[in-house]
């Protein structure tokens, strides 16, 4: 009966000490892993005179499957195929204020991993937000500046929110 109890006990034991193990060098090695930034491309934008003829010629002669917002690239993601990314391609009338203070006809979107700590680090780094990280359904989002005045959007992206929209918006 103390053997049994013994040998119960010894397991009890290694078990809880195998777990708080590998609770210490979990915490550790993500301690020491540098924050993930971009992940990849989650959208190009660009300014035209008429994007819906845009849109037309791309569809006709690159054969994009387009709609009012552009089209979106889906994909797998490498670490787990069972989940979809997206690449969204979007015209913009040459007129849009939505690239200010930008001057530039583009904007590029990069899909993040963490868009709260990115956002910290880059603070901390000196580099400032256009606006304060703003909400959706479908992700988070945010806007910056690099060094040439190209204006950068950020998105944290719910993937599986956003495939059941069209272009971010409700299909």
């Amino acid at each position: 009966m103390k053997r049994t109890i013994l040998i119960s006990f010894a397991l009890v034991v290694s078990f809880a000490m195998g777990f708080a193990f590998n609770s210490f060098v979990t915490i550790k090695w993500n301690a020491q892993q540098p924050l993930k930034r971009v992940t990849g491309i989650g959208g190009i934008f660009f300014k035209c005179k008429n994007p819906e003829k845009m849109r037309t010629w791309y569809h006709e002669h690159l054969g994009l499957s387009t709609d009012r917002y552009g089209t979106n690239f889906e994909w797998r993601l490498a670490t787990d195929s069972t989940k979809k990314g997206f690449t969204v391609w979007s015209p913009f009338t040459d007129s849009t204020t939505y690239f200010q203070p930008s001057t530039k006809d583009f904007m590029i979107n990069y899909r993040v991993a963490d868009l709260s700590a990115l956002v910290k680090a880059l603070r901390q780094e000196g580099i400032q937000t256009l606006d304060s990280i703003e909400v959706y359904d479908y992700g988070k989002f945010v806007h910056l500046l690099d060094i040439e005045g190209n204006k950068i959007e950020l998105w944290e992206p719910n993937d599986i929110v956003y495939d059941k929209f069209e272009g971010g918006r409700t299909k």
